[in-house]
């Protein structure tokens, strides 16, 4: 039997339902001509069924004039959970188009954490219009968690959660949480036992409550392996145990221990991704994302490191100035040198980058930090002794000189050497200064083996060859 002609329509237009990935190159499309039409029911119809996430990776593939049309046409689109999804120079734009009052509006449905989310990264001003918008009620819980350090668990945490008294009976429990109805919170995966100071002292998930009879006490069926995290914690500590001990929530505690809120999973995985997107711009000398933001600002944001990296490639020409009357001698010279300190460059940051991300995650500690190092420098001597074969037989060959071969073997080695050295040593001797070893350890570590490289590839030709 022939197969049926494919229907066009608002399925295909999304995609289809079955897809993992509610947003195709079509919808933007149908959208981008709806929005130019002015049609606002149009734009309603084809956005309405797309998840939050799926709407704010529409919104960002607009240009700004497109931005303002879809919020003059289809303002109700813009719902808190998309403010909290699309990126924050888009969200500043956004806020600033639809207002204060229109904007905590939004947000106000949303959990403490996501509202947090929404407005940590606005200007002040903005900030504070915002609050004075919003309940009492609401705007008492987002202040108190912006008043928590940034990137911290206080500002991670959501306040609504499930905290019982050790002596009540799993019956109470879900009568209880029955009766509470629109007052429980949105999703949640454990309750938490409390003692009389709201302090926690164990958790119990609900399919363990939900398998126990009634009469049974909570005391009975808690477990005590509670992971409770201080709201000062870093982020990135909370994200390593979440993976260490494969959490799905865990309680947050005050400076005096009582249960404030908690962490879930789904914040985790937001934290843990943005952490190694942060690692990766950062060895790149690039201190956030900015392909959103206007073409001055990422060139004013990027121009520090550049003007970095011109210091060191400066200091890389002073060391080649020293031997400008032997490459003078041998044109060779000139032709070769860039060849040492790339390569050593390039295996500098090989071992700099695992580095780094061992740091994250502490799979590199003091105890084994010089275990490791050594097998670096092995690695680096190993690679330095096969790379310096290929590239002295091959320049031996090229110029006909076989002391030119051995020369620039020599410096291979020593290059490969001092990399695998120093792109260890420098991101941990950074980490023990208490500095993000991700922020400078590249310039740090492209100056030394450019300077190095150059300094035995020259030094020894002088000594051997000139």
């Amino acid at each position: 039997m022939d197969n049926p002609t494919p229907q066009v329509g608002p399925e295909t237009e999304r995609g289809g339902r079955d897809g993992l990935y509610g947003l195709t190159t079509g919808l933007v499309g149908a959208v981008r001509a709806a929005l130019a039409d002015s049609d606002g029911e149009r734009v309603r119809a084809l956005v309405a069924p797309l998840h939050e996430a799926d709407t704010a990776d529409l919104i960002e593939r607009f240009r700004p004039g497109e931005r303002r049309r879809l919020i003059a046409v289809a303002q109700d689109v813009l719902s808190g959970d998309v403010l909290a999804q699309v990126e924050d120079d888009i969200r500043e734009a956004l806020i600033a188009e639809i207002g204060a009052e229109r904007a905590a509006e939004a947000i106000a449905d949303l959990d403490t954490d996501d509202a947090v989310a929404v407005l940590e990264d606005l200007d002040d001003p903005q900030r504070e219009e915002i609050l004075d918008a919003i309940s009492s009620e609401e705007r008492a819980g987002v202040a108190e968690s912006l008043a928590y350090p940034e990137d911290s668990a206080g500002r991670l945490m959501q306040r609504d959660l499930v905290a019982l008294p050790a002596f009540w009976t799993v019956g109470q429990t879900i009568d209880h949480m029955r009766e509470s109805g629109e007052d429980l919170p949105g999703d949640f995966y454990e309750i938490y036992v409390i003692d009389p100071r709201h302090r926690p002292i164990g958790r119990i998930p609900l399919h363990r409550l939900l398998r126990t009879r009634r009469p049974v006490l909570l005391r009975d069926i808690m477990a005590t392996d509670l992971k409770a995290i201080p709201a000062g914690t870093d982020q990135e500590e909370v994200g390593h145990v979440f993976e260490q001990y494969d959490l799905v929530s865990a309680p947050v505690i005050g400076a005096s221990g009582r249960l404030i809120g908690v962490i879930t999973v789904d914040d985790v995985v937001d934290v843990i991704q943005e952490e190694a997107e942060e690692d990766i711009l950062r060895l790149s000398g690039v201190q956030e994302p900015d392909i959103y933001r206007a073409a001055l600002r990422t060139a004013t944001g990027r121009f520090t490191w550049l003007l970095v990296n011109l210091g060191t490639a400066i200091l890389a020409s002073l060391v080649i100035y020293q031997f400008d009357g032997t490459i003078d001698q041998m044109v060779a010279l000139a032709v070769l040198m860039p060849i040492v300190a790339s390569m050593g460059g390039n295996a500098g940051t090989q071992t700099m980058t695992v580095a780094v991300r061992a740091i994250a995650t502490k799979d590199l500690t003091t105890a084994n930090v010089l275990r490791v190092l050594w097998k670096e420098v092995m690695v680096g001597g190993f690679n330095g002794v096969v790379f310096a074969v290929l590239i002295g037989v091959a320049a031996a060959a090229w110029y006909d000189n076989i002391a030119l071969g051995i020369v620039i073997g020599a410096a291979m080695i020593i290059n490969m050497v001092v990399a695998g050295l120093f792109g260890l040593a420098i991101p941990v001797v950074l980490w023990r200064l208490r500095i993000d070893p991700a922020t400078a350890a590249g310039v740090v570590l492209t100056t030394v083996t450019d300077v190095v490289g150059f300094l035995a590839f020259l030094g020894l030709a002088g000594m051997l060859l000139v």
